[in-house]
């Protein structure tokens, strides 16, 4: 029985994007034992996956990982991180290995120099090819996320305006260069004219009161009503709401790659960050909000506390009405 590990430390949408990796080897590598190693704070994503047979995690020192690791002896090791720290994994487990390709000096030249080199795949198709001396091949079944039942939201439950239907907004993100400022977030609830779910951890949760505040007084929103779930839930009941949700509207973040996994319509709202770095949703039907032409965007591969040039043009300019007008990609 060939055991394969699987390297990927952060964060939860990265972690969502190397599930078909996970299906793809338990499925198409005869009798294959799939473990799965990730920072302890990601285990409950990774735990449900009937696809993966044992997750490690990093809880402690890195010499104490690696000496788990070394008694499993593994017959291969997927690398879906490639940093530092999986690098000295790899090299004192010593077993053959791949890693993905981060395309990192792709990404400098156009950050810095606005030069576009980066090619036209998927970050999904870039971890598969690490997995590709298995012999693996992509299923075309696009990303995974499981619930747990314990965690999954009875839609009753909610205020009755929603029962009948919702858009879930996820309105936080990692980055503040990577979320639309809090009057911009109402100006598209309210375009939006639907009962509409915020969701969000704790951090997001007065945020998510003024936005409810500001549309519940307003005279114009017309059919807009807000819920504000943002810390009332953990991410497994927040991944549920999204997989009830009507469509799904979500900054660059780990949410918009659970509704891909849902195969939710998407409305893929990016600031700082952009798409051709090959993390737009993955096989699910979504528009693209963003401002082309900035000569400042890309700023960052990730993102920022700040504007670094103070203007913050990249949330504040873009045109919401894009949206009746925009066709549905896949």
């Amino acid at each position: 029985m060939p055991k394969i590990l699987i390297l990927r430390f952060s964060s939860i949408g990265d972690i969502v994007l190397t599930t078909p990796v996970v299906r793809c080897i338990k499925q198409q590598v005869p009798d294959a034992e799939v473990h799965y190693c990730t920072k302890q704070g990601f285990r409950g994503i990774l735990e449900p996956n009937p696809y993966i047979d044992k997750v490690h995690t990093l809880s402690g020192s890195l010499n104490e990982l690696v000496q788990q690791l070394k008694a499993e002896n593994f017959d291969f090791v997927v690398d879906l991180h490639n940093n530092l720290r999986t690098r000295i994994i790899k090299t004192r487990l010593g077993k053959p290995s791949k890693s993905f390709d981060k395309l990192n000096y792709e990404k400098w030249l156009i950050v810095n120099l606005k030069v576009n080199r980066l090619p036209d795949v998927h970050i999904v198709n870039r971890y598969l090819a690490a997995a590709a001396p298995l012999g693996i091949q992509d299923d075309g079944k696009g990303l995974d996320y499981f619930i747990p039942a314990a965690d999954e939201v009875d839609i009753n439950s909610l205020p009755e305006p929603f029962r009948q239907g919702y858009t879930a907004f996820a309105i936080g993100a990692q980055h503040y260069t990577k979320r639309l400022p809090t009057e911009r977030i109402i100006e598209l609830c309210a375009d939006l004219k639907q009962p509409i779910i915020l969701l969000g951890g704790k951090e997001d949760a007065a945020t998510g009161d003024e936005i409810a505040a500001y549309i519940q007084a307003a005279d114009d929103s017309q059919g807009t009503v807000i819920y504000n779930a943002c810390g009332r839930y953990s991410l497994a009941g927040s991944a549920s709401l999204v997989r009830q949700a009507k469509q799904v509207v979500s900054h660059d973040t780990g949410l918009m790659h659970i509704a891909a996994a849902f195969q939710k319509d998407i409305i893929s709202v990016w600031g700082n960050t952009i798409p051709e770095f090959g993390m737009y949703p993955f096989r699910t039907r979504y528009k693209v909000l963003e401002v082309n032409g900035l000569p400042c965007r890309p700023c960052s591969k990730i993102g920022y506390s700040k504007c670094p040039k103070g203007h913050f043009r990249c949330m504040h300019d873009i045109d919401f009405s894009a949206i009746a007008r925009q066709p549905f990609k896949v």
